[in-house]
């Protein structure tokens, strides 16, 4: 004899949420156990070759970090593309943006990078010019390494899709006027920011509003991943 289609109905209606509370349920096990941590960045050192103002106000500077990013993640590791680097003072940037080939983040990894940023007559404010004169006067000058690209994580054979990456390390950079090579360096922050939205095919300029956008909506510093946000 047929069941009636009530019966039948209901026992559709439990098979399908059983269904949907175990696949749930897996998502999440596979989530706590591959969720991505944020890398970290260190500036390790910096060698000042060239740092001086021109009329009308222009920047020419020539000048090498030692950066050092770890991954911390067991199970996930990171591929970095389109990964540019610059240097900006007072919020204005002061080199041209460098391109720095593909990086591959295995996992519990250390990487190191040397990149030599500078510009000859970096367009800036009239501020910027007269700010960096009066700081060689004092020694102490304060800059910013940026670096700006896309990730993806990798888990096992699963990759996410492209994100948008945004590194600002701040650092005091002690030096004399005239006097360049070897600098003493001072970190005193740095934020590491995973735009949480997709940006395969979005351009650099697009990457960076993003990025801009979801920190100033969270006023503190915090990376995001496509999975939650970590503070």
């Amino acid at each position: 004899m047929a069941s009636p289609p009530g019966n039948t109905r209901r026992a559709l209606c439990t098979f399908i949420t059983i269904f949907l509370l175990l696949a749930g349920l897996a998502v999440l096990i596979v989530w706590l156990i591959y969720r991505p941590h944020k890398p970290r960045f260190t500036v390790l050192g910096a060698a000042i070759y060239d740092l001086n103002t021109t009329s009308p106000p222009f920047i020419s500077t020539s000048m090498q970090f030692t950066l050092v990013t770890r991954n911390p993640n067991r199970r996930v590791s990171i591929m970095y593309d389109k990964l540019t680097a610059y240097v900006s003072y007072r919020n204005q940037a002061i080199t041209s943006s460098l391109a720095l080939p593909p990086l591959y983040h295995a996992t519990k990894s250390t990487v190191a990078l040397s990149p030599v940023l500078g510009g000859a007559g970096v367009p800036v404010s009239v501020e910027a010019t007269n700010g960096l004169v009066m700081d060689e006067a004092y020694g102490v000058v304060a800059l910013s390494v940026v670096l700006l690209g896309r990730l993806r994580w990798k888990a096992g054979v699963i990759y996410t899709g492209r994100y948008g990456v945004y590194v600002k390390c701040d650092v005091w950079v002690g030096l004399k006027k005239g006097i360049v090579g070897q600098a003493f360096l001072f970190i005193f922050s740095f934020q590491v920011v995973v735009a949480a939205c997709n940006m395969n095919g979005g351009t650099d300029e697009q990457i960076i509003m993003q990025v801009q956008t979801v920190h100033d909506q969270c006023h503190v510093l915090r990376a995001y991943n496509p999975m939650m946000i970590i503070n």
